[in-house]
């Protein structure tokens, strides 16, 4: 009898109608949706949230032409179309971030820069039996450390659109727009650390790589790793950035391409 119970009882929620259960797609795809709906609303009741542009689209144009330049006078000759530039330079801390944000291009950036750093090291004649490849790749593409030994070389902080954490009432939105708070441009390697700086310039030093991959190519990014990110990540003396075995061979490689200004498109 009891096995009875039990078979009719599991029968009853095998066949019970299935409760949908949101995945994180999903509940993006519904913020999205009410994000769009939001702007879209017009007149609404006193005391509702609409969520709303806070700029004109000339004023959205003015200052994607701002990131545009920026990009394509540190990146020269490519040229960057204006929706990816926006993208690589707003990171998700910003409010302009529900526009659009480096979130996607950050991820695909840093599987590129882990796949050339792997092929680099595995064909280097440097390598040896006892080199950890994962202990490697942290140290050189930690994102620490791209932030702090990358960004600068790119000058991301004059164009980055983004908001300092833990610094009290400078915790602004910065962006080409603002001027940078005069505490924030000076500041020592722990402090900016503390605000999230290297940890935000890194993610869209990837950002940069990953727009590349994208828009020109392999064959580009792969020439601008070897001119402008691993010859940056030779760090004399330090645990961090490239393993010192390999220093000579990427130098040597950088120096074939044309050095560190050598020419992103053949």
């Amino acid at each position: 009898m009891f096995k009875s119970r039990g078979c009719t009882q599991a029968l009853r929620r095998a066949v019970a109608p299935c409760r949908t259960v949101p995945t994180p797609v999903a509940t993006r795809s519904q913020a999205r949706c009410y994000v769009h709906a939001a702007q879209r609303t017009d007149g609404a009741s006193r005391g509702t949230q609409v969520i709303t542009p806070s700029k004109s689209r000339e004023e959205w144009q003015r200052q994607d032409a701002v990131l545009v330049r920026h990009l394509n006078d540190v990146f020269s000759p490519l040229k960057f179309p204006p929706e990816l530039a926006s993208r690589i330079l707003t990171h998700a801390s910003h409010p302009d971030a529900i526009r659009r944000h480096n979130g996607r291009l950050s991820f695909v950036g840093r599987r590129v820069l882990q796949s050339y750093l792997l092929m680099f090291i595995h064909s280097s004649p440097a390598l040896r039996p006892d080199h950890d490849y994962e202990l490697i790749l942290e140290r050189a593409l930690n994102t620490y450390v791209l932030g702090e030994h990358v960004a600068p070389k790119w000058a991301i902080g004059k164009v980055l659109k983004w908001r300092p954490m833990n610094v009290g009432n400078f915790s602004q939105p910065l962006g080409p727009d603002v001027e940078v708070p005069s505490p924030l441009t000076n500041l020592e390697r722990d402090n900016a650390r503390g605000i999230g700086m290297y940890k935000v310039h890194g993610t869209t030093v990837e950002a940069v790589v990953g727009g590349i991959f994208h828009q020109f190519g392999g064959a580009v990014a792969h020439r601008l790793f070897h001119t402008r990110v691993l010859p940056n990540l030779l760090l004399e003396g330090s645990p961090q950035g490239l393993h010192f075995a390999y220093h000579d061979h990427a130098r040597e490689i950088c120096e074939k391409m044309g050095g560190p200004e050598g020419p992103l498109l053949r």
